[in-house]
Formats: C-alpha cells, structure tokens, sequence
C-alpha cells in the first residue's frame, strides 16, 4: 500500500506542472488588460506604467511563470492585484467552508445512495425498486442549484426550521454550523446519491446472483451476514471509482450552491477574481482546488486498494 501511494504522489509532480503551465497560459490570455480595471477610466500614461511594473506584467511570459512557479512552490501563490491579500491566506480562509459542504454531502450521498441501492436489490422489480428507480432518475435530471432553491423555500423561508443563508463555523458553534449546512448538503448530497444509488443496485443485483452468495445462504449463514460482509463488500468496488468522480462534481457544484446559500467559500472568491480579472487569485484557486481533487483521487486509489487486494501494486 506504501507503494501505491509512493506512485500516486510521483503521478502528481508532473501533473501539477502541466495544470500551473496552463493556468497560467490561460490567464494570460484574458482579453482585457487588468490595469485599466484597477485605474479605471482617469488614470494617467505615467500611473498605467508604474502599475504594470509594480506587478509585474511588463515581464516576458516566462519569466513571470518561472517566478510564480518558484513562489507556488515554497507556499506563496502571490498577492491580490485589487486589495493586496495573499492569495493563500484568501483561500485558506474560504476553503473551510466549501470542504465542509462538499463532505458533509459525501456523507449524505453516501448514506442514501448505498441505503437506497440495497433496497432496491433486495427486491428486485417490487415498488421500492421502482421508488428507487424514479428517484434517482429525478435526482439526477434536476440541477442541485434549484433543488436549493427549494429546500430554501421550504424549510428556511415557509418553516424556518433552518437559516437560508450564511455559514457558522465549526469551531465556533458546531450546532450553528450543522444548521448552516444542512440545507445546502442536502441540495448537493442528494442529488449526487441517485448516481450512487444506480451503481450500488446494478452491482449488488450481480453479485447477490454469483455462487459464493448462494453457498452461503445454503450454509445458513445470517442474512445481515450474508449481505453486508460479503455481497456488499465486493459491490463496492465499482461502487469507489463512481464515489471519486462524483466527490470531484460535489466539489464543482459547492461553488454554485454556495452563491445560491450565500456561503463565502471558494466558490464566491473564484466569482469575484473572475470578474476582476484578479490573476493571482485565480491562479491560486484553480492549483489548491487540483490539490484538493488529486488528494481526493489519491484516498480513492488507497481505498480501492484496501477493498481490492487485486488493485495493489506486486
């Protein structure tokens, strides 16, 4: 297991690299100039100059990256062109937030997709298959952003059971936070489940058919047992290559619900440097959001391992 992760993280090296080259190549090619958008339409000739040399666009392509890429490297992603904070403290400031969000609706994915999908293999083609089946098609076909909108309407603005915007910190209140978050896991969690939820019914209808399975039931071994320690167990395999692809959608669809409950995560801070045409900024973002997805990639792999002694490297 040593091993595999060793490979993973050496995979990694080359990738980041590629990922810092076209970051940097794509912002370079923004079409308007972020200086004008700092001096705005009265700045002078001599103002124009001096902020470019104070950033330092006047620099060839390269030496730029070479720069920034030496800075990234030692933990400095630069510094805002429009406040002057350091990217790294802006995003180690919002990331909380969002990589609360998106694990809080890996739980919940997790749990009704995996309830949801054994249900419905246990009984084949009964009413809580086909519960099962419109649900999951419904979950996947409405977009997570409206179903916040919903659940806002619902349950914060007709029930007020729950805020409909905002966000508490863990640390500071943790019965705050779980109220904060609820609503938005959910519209992010459930919607994620139907795709789980799929996978888990196919692979488990297949593997509660092999003969191991039958064997053991002719041994009158339990059907808790027979179930969860050894049909389950192999349906996850599968079941751990859909979980990493769609943590990596949780992520991506965090940044939209997060406008949606007035969260400032990431998501709010990439809007903003996006419209601002903020370079450093948004540099930072897309690199420590890759990391965050390769780490998910990298405990994926492990996990894949630890399930399939097949997958581990000789």
């Amino acid at each position: 297991m040593l091993r595999l992760i060793g490979q993973r993280l050496l995979a990694m090296v080359p990738l980041l690299l590629i990922v810092s080259v076209l970051t940097f190549s794509f912002t370079a090619l923004l079409p308007s100039d972020p200086v004008d958008l700092i001096i705005g339409d009265r700045g002078s000739e001599e103002q124009y100059q001096m902020i470019r040399e104070r950033l330092g666009l006047n620099e060839p392509f390269v030496t730029r990256y070479v720069t920034w890429l030496g800075q990234a490297v030692q933990g400095d992603l630069g510094t805002s062109f429009f406040n002057s904070v350091r990217v790294t403290d802006a995003v180690m400031l919002r990331m909380p937030a969002t990589l609360s969000l998106t694990f809080a609706s890996v739980l919940i994915s997790v749990v009704v997709g995996l309830g949801a999908g054994v249900a419905a293999a246990l009984r084949p083609r009964s009413w809580i298959d086909r519960l099962a089946t419109v649900g999951a098609t419904i979950g996947q076909a409405v977009p997570n952003f409206w179903f916040g909108l919903i659940l806002a309407s619902v349950f914060a603005v007709s029930l007020r059971w729950f805020p409909a915007t905002g966000y508490v910190r863990l640390a500071e209140d943790p019965a705050g936070w779980l109220r904060s978050i609820t609503l938005p896991a959910l519209a992010l969690g459930l919607s994620t489940s139907a795709a789980i939820a799929r996978q888990v019914r196919s692979a488990m209808v297949g593997v509660l058919q092999q003969d191991y399975i039958r064997a053991a039931r002719a041994q009158g071994l339990p059907a808790r047992r027979v179930i969860f320690r050894h049909a389950l167990k192999n349906a996850l395999v599968p079941v751990v290559t859909v979980l990493s692809f769609q943590i990596t959608v949780l992520l991506g669809g965090a940044l939209i619900v997060e406008q949606v409950f007035a969260i400032n995560g990431i998501g709010s801070l990439a809007v903003a440097a996006v419209r601002q045409q903020d370079i450093p900024m948004i540099q930072g973002i897309v690199l420590v959001l890759v990391l965050v997805v390769m780490a998910v990639q990298l405990a994926t792999d492990v996990l894949y391992g630890l399930i399939n002694p097949k997958a581990r490297p000789a």
